[in-house]
């Protein structure tokens, strides 16, 4: 599809003298046009949730979920993946973001990268690429070649594909198992992706991410019952998680925290059960890390 007729690079009718505005005129803009993007984003939560199941059975196989993208769309995934490890003490290779020219593409565009079909190819051998992983390649225009590489590459590997993109019947869903296609429409800013196109894949990303995380065990009720205290901050909230979960007073949630050597789904199940530290490891073991599995039995 030529690229002067997808819908992420069509005019907005409505900011057409967007240079002659007053800032909170733009500002007032920018919010109304962004209220669309979830009312899209919802239009294809059955395509999400087809893509949130294929991640949780390549958890359960021990594999991965790889987030491949070019400019705003792989930074997005590489910031997705990068939370996942302490918001659900997830192994840094449980996902993964691959942005075109690599890990410098962060803060400076690599010119040509995300040209190149062959380079995601080489991309995902690196990180050993299995037929027990999901690839998600993300891109608002839905063309993106170095993404098309990838899932092409994925593919052949046996991987499940799935894609996000901000156009209907994108290039990048023929190449997926799976397709997402969240159209925004024209930007305020005419071509810049970055802006309701980015909202609605961070949107979207969020979803895949943390709904398949809950889908392995790793939250409780509604707490991040995995987080992993790495500072100040997160060590108090891993107290204050074990306070909410088990109705206990600080002094309680701080000693169990330790007991439990600092792992808060651990000295939840302690408290909850009366159970020694041994005997509460070996429960969370044979119920696969869910917290209520243990209660309930």
């Amino acid at each position: 599809m030529d690229l002067d007729k997808l819908a992420t690079e069509q005019r907005n009718k409505a900011t057409m003298e967007l240079d002659t505005l007053s800032t909170i005129e733009i500002l007032q803009l920018m919010n109304e046009e962004d209220k669309s993007v979830p009312i899209s984003v919802s239009k294809e939560l059955p395509q999400i949730e087809k893509v949130v199941e294929a991640v949780k059975h390549s958890f359960s196989q021990g594999g991965h979920l790889i987030y491949v993208g070019a400019g705003t769309s792989g930074r997005l995934g590489i910031l997705d993946a990068a939370e996942c490890v302490p918001t659900f003490s997830a192994d840094p290779s449980m996902v993964q973001g691959l942005i075109a020219g690599g890990i410098s593409a962060m803060t400076v565009a690599v010119e040509g990268a995300e040209d190149s079909i062959s380079l995601a190819e080489e991309d995902l051998k690196n990180i050993h690429l299995t037929d027990k992983d999901t690839v998600m390649g993300i891109a608002a225009s839905g063309r993106t070649p170095y993404v098309i590489g990838a899932l092409d590459y994925a593919k052949k590997v046996g991987a499940t594909t799935a894609s996000l993109a901000c156009n209907k019947q994108a290039e990048i869903s023929k190449h997926a198992d799976i397709n997402i296609e969240v159209v925004v429409g024209p930007e305020v800013l005419t071509g810049s992706t970055r802006l309701k196109s980015g909202s609605a894949q961070k949107l979207v990303l969020n979803m895949i991410s943390t709904a398949s995380m809950i889908g392995i065990g790793k939250v409780y009720k509604n707490l991040m019952v995995d987080v992993k205290p790495t500072n100040d901050k997160l060590v108090e909230r891993a107290k204050s998680i074990i306070m909410q979960a088990t109705d206990c007073d600080y002094e309680k949630a701080e000693h169990y925290f330790h007991e439990a050597d600092k792992n808060v789904k651990l000295a939840i199940v302690m408290i909850l059960t009366n159970l020694s530290k041994e005997e509460a490891k070996q429960k969370l073991n044979d119920s696969k890390g869910f917290i209520r599995k243990v209660i309930n039995a």
